[in-house]
């Protein structure tokens, strides 16, 4: 493909990402499956492509606005122009040469837009005039959110956020240790190093076709971020337990979890998604995990939750994970779009539903049992909030400092917080996450889940209830797809959207 093709299908599927409501990289693998004549290499630039666009979406469009004085009005291919100009170093020769109108290529320039390109020569994309939102690649409204937990730190920890995520792998240790994974895959030509943190994990030197090989195909490996690793080790699910993951998706944590418990004891991987549980059946099966129940709820108040509660007869688990829906902001580095999808009403909406999901798995706890929580989000009111007012108003429950937990599971210091866990790309390389957990004290009570504890009906908790595990911004994606970064995108390892 000649660049300007190439710059053609970007604006494609930024168009169907901007016009439809699917993540950025679900549209972009259809894009790319209805075009198999689209080769590799031309894969990776388009995507390359789309993802800077995104990532630098609202720079690109402070200087569209700028640099054309309100004469052409940001979207796709007006953001395409500007990202090859002022990101990826074409010049006006270059951009009259591809955008010819010619077959595959972009339509020729209108006077606006060629006025826009010479007000963009020799720009960068950085300004010291922007917004301090703007320079730092975030929506305005969740500035003053992020700052408040950052501080100076904030333009640190957004430029780690805007840059690729690189792709890590967590062993399975049902079939392999780490150092049998990295020889498997050496002897398919993909270099892997251990990743600094979780001991199960490998992080690849060069993007490569993962889907190919024997070591993938053979379950020795799943794709998983490192953070996402450390939050599954934390919860310390032993041989014999009996666990729950309240909010599965395609099963990523569950799979970390069943390895840890050597396919002994039962664990339920629960999500109101049954398609998604479906799916994740064949990450359990390649992964030769055998004693996962898959269990699809209506909402996080379903009929299952208080059958199985610990004060029923034979009810109560050991640990049970709440992997939280969340705006996903620890994620962005994979998925930018989702930057600018999210509104304050979502957030508004999600820290209920987060309240109303953990008062609801507590009741799975048995007494001297965990509760884990965890997001990939970055706010206070998603993390330290959410797990201060649920030790507010759960008496019965005290806090299991993440220090502990890190020292029995990993060993050494913990290197995200002392009571929580807490890392983000800039300071440890992982996504952005966070852990809480909450140990059931042996002699409690569990209460009666009423009413009272839940939004008035009618009120703003009615959208939240909905679909607990699978919000618009889940954040967090384990599985193949979305873990190939913006070089693979399109080309797919195993069709589960979501973990």
């Amino acid at each position: 493909m000649t660049p300007g093709a190439r710059a053609a299908a970007a604006v494609d599927i930024l168009t169907g990402i901007e016009t439809g409501e699917r993540p950025a990289d679900d549209i972009a693998a259809d894009y790319f499956r209805r075009r198999r004549y689209i080769g590799a290499k031309d894969r990776t630039q388009i995507s390359a492509h789309v993802y800077g666009v995104l990532r630098h979406r609202a720079a690109l469009d402070w200087w569209i606005a700028r640099a054309s004085h309100g004469d052409v009005t940001a979207g796709a291919r007006s953001r395409m122009i500007a990202a090859l100009l002022i990101a990826d170093g074409w010049t006006q020769d270059d951009l009259a040469a591809n955008f010819d109108g010619d077959r595959f290529r972009p339509t020729p320039l209108a006077p606006a837009e060629a006025r826009l390109a010479r007000g963009l020569h020799g720009r960068t994309l950085t300004h010291p005039e922007m917004p301090r939102a703007v320079a730092n690649g975030m929506p305005d409204w969740l500035e003053p959110y992020l700052a408040s937990v950052y501080g100076r730190h904030l333009e640190d920890e957004m430029a780690a956020l805007n840059l690729p995520a690189p792709l890590d792998l967590r062993v399975n240790t049902l079939k392999t240790d780490r150092d049998g994974a990295r020889r498997a895959l050496a002897a398919e030509h993909v270099v892997a190093a251990p990743t600094p943190w979780s001991p199960l994990g490998l992080r690849l030197k060069h993007r490569a076709p993962l889907a190919a090989t024997a070591a993938f195909k053979e379950g020795l490996i799943e794709v998983q971020d490192e953070g996402s690793q450390l939050a599954a080790l934390l919860a310390d699910a032993r041989p014999g337990m009996r666990v729950v993951d309240f909010c599965a998706g395609a099963g990523g944590k569950s799979l970390a979890l069943a390895a840890q418990m050597q396919n002994r004891g039962k664990l339920v991987a629960c999500d109101v998604a049954d398609w998604r549980l479906e799916r994740a059946g064949r990450r359990l099966r390649r992964a030769g995990v055998s004693n996962v129940e898959r269990r699809a709820l209506a909402d996080e108040r379903d009929p299952w939750v208080k059958r199985h509660a610990a004060n029923s007869k034979g009810g109560g688990f050991d640990r049970v994970l709440v992997d939280a829906p969340c705006l996903g902001i620890g994620s962005w580095r994979r998925n930018p779009d989702g930057k600018w999808r999210a509104t304050p009403r979502d957030l508004a909406e999600l820290v209920l539903r987060q309240r109303n999901i953990l008062l609801s798995a507590a009741r799975l706890v048995k007494p001297g049992g965990r509760l884990v929580y965890v997001t990939c989000s970055l706010l206070r009111e998603e993390n330290e909030a959410q797990a201060e007012g649920f030790l507010a108003a759960s008496s019965e429950f005290a806090l299991y400092p993440a220090a502990r937990a890190w020292q029995e599971t990993i060993g050494g210091r913990c290197p995200g917080g002392e009571d929580y866990l807490r890392l983000t790309p800039a300071r440890h390389g992982t996504d952005g996450f966070f852990v809480a957990q909450f140990e059931r004290c042996a002699a409690s009570k569990v209460p009666h889940l009423t009413p009272t504890l839940f939004a008035p009906e009618g009120g703003e908790g009615d959208a939240a209830e909905s679909s607990f595990p699978s919000p618009p911004f889940r954040g967090e994606r384990e599985g193949p797809i979305a873990q190939q970064s913006e070089g693979e995108v399109g080309r797919t390892v195993d069709r589960d959207p979501k973990p």
